[in-house]
């Protein structure tokens, strides 16, 4: 929706969402997961277990480092 144009801000699309412009903040980061990480989560055959409290917590932008920590 923020791609498209539809909403113009963060702030915008929280209030759509009846959610705190923070924690949107926070989902959003999700998207800057490595997309192999994002395949393990979903196929339960990461190594470490990630939980969302876990993906929520600040994380390495780098998705070598990302397949690192959560390994």
């Amino acid at each position: 929706m923020l791609e498209s144009g539809e909403f113009a801000t963060i702030a915008e699309l929280a209030e759509r969402e009846r959610i705190a412009p923070s924690y949107m903040m926070r989902i959003l980061r999700l998207t800057l997961l490595a997309p192999d990480l994002v395949g393990a989560i979903l196929d339960r055959n990461q190594g470490r277990e990630a939980t969302l409290a876990d993906l929520l917590e600040p994380f390495p932008t780098s998705w070598a480092i990302q397949m690192k920590v959560f390994d």
